[in-house]
């Protein structure tokens, strides 16, 4: 079987597509603008601007490259992919991205520890042999403060060690996903150290490692595991700068439910039908990400171990 054949389907809202969606170009040229120029002119800008402001891109970038992996902006695949492989991010190779959500977007597997490459649960016998110090930096990070602070570390290291140890087992795609990945990190790099004196470790402090903390506001309570696969994705309501940071992914279940729906029509699409995404999500909502901070900052969003063991699905 190809890996196009092996990847989810996932429905479309009916819709004409335009074969440039503006708005979305637009903000890439704005992404990628945006990051030359903090990059170029770090050494004079204050860290109470460089740090958030880098913290941005990388996060803006990260929710652009979800767009991407949706079809947008362009009718063409390969004009859409180079924009979505710039590797502000350097962890992350955007073709290992596309393939592991779209797989994600297998609803009936949503929240499934071993099924769903997005999910934060863990099956019983993976908690069993997870050891003391794993268990206490996972239950850590059920809390949004350990999210912010841990995860960080812990998704991108948990994710490198599982790439590299399939690759050393012989997956020959990923090591070639990788040594087109490497290339264009070393291309980051390069502009980093020989054009904007930027050191790379500084790079990583100031704008990775914020940005990815960043990112990981929205993850953090988008999803909950239920019996019915229609109430595991949640809607954040009142987020005009986070949902600008998020692309409007803040209003989750929308996303889920029309994944090729561009961005900037998710908000118009959710009013007209709120009352229906509500009942069908069995009103998983929040009135902002502050409602998210004043739950979750230092309370568990829920367990670690998956409530059912694995995720079932609807019948």
């Amino acid at each position: 079987m190809s890996i196009s054949e092996s990847l989810p389907r996932v429905r479309a809202l009916p819709l004409r597509r335009a074969a440039v969606e503006w708005p979305t170009l637009l903000l890439a040229v704005t992404i990628y603008g945006g990051w030359a120029a903090l990059t170029f002119f770090h050494a004079s800008l204050p860290l109470w601007l460089l740090v958030p402001g880098g913290a941005w891109v990388i996060a803006w970038q990260s929710s652009l490259q979800h767009e991407i992996i949706h079809g947008h902006p362009t009718r063409w695949r390969v004009v859409n992919r180079l924009l979505g492989s710039i590797p502000l991010s350097l962890w992350l190779p955007y073709p290992r991205y596309r393939m592991l959500h779209l797989c994600h977007h297998r609803d009936e597997r949503l929240t499934d520890p071993l099924d769903d490459p997005e999910s934060y649960y863990w099956t019983d016998e993976d908690w069993a042999r997870l050891g003391v110090v794993g268990r206490w930096m996972v239950k850590a990070q059920t809390r949004l403060v350990g999210r912010l602070l841990i995860g960080p570390f812990w998704s991108v290291g948990r994710f490198l060690f599982a790439e590299a140890r399939a690759i050393r087992a012989g997956d020959r795609l990923l090591l070639r996903i990788w040594l087109h990945h490497l290339a264009g990190c070393a291309g980051i790099l390069l502009w980093l150290v020989l054009v904007c004196d930027f050191n790379p470790l500084a790079y990583v402090v100031l704008f990775l490692y914020p940005g990815t903390a960043l990112s990981m506001i929205r993850s953090f309570a988008e999803h909950k595991a239920e019996s019915e696969v229609s109430r595991r994705s949640a809607i954040v309501e009142n987020s005009p700068v986070l949902g600008l940071l998020f692309l409007n992914n803040n209003l989750h279940a929308v996303h889920h439910k029309h994944p090729t729906l561009p961005w900037y029509r998710l908000p118009d699409h959710y009013r007209a039908h709120r009352d229906m995404f509500l009942d069908g999500n069995g009103g998983l909502l929040y009135r902002g990400y502050g409602d998210v901070f004043r739950r979750f900052l230092l309370r568990p969003h829920d367990q670690p171990e998956h409530p059912l063991g694995r995720a079932p699905h609807d019948p």
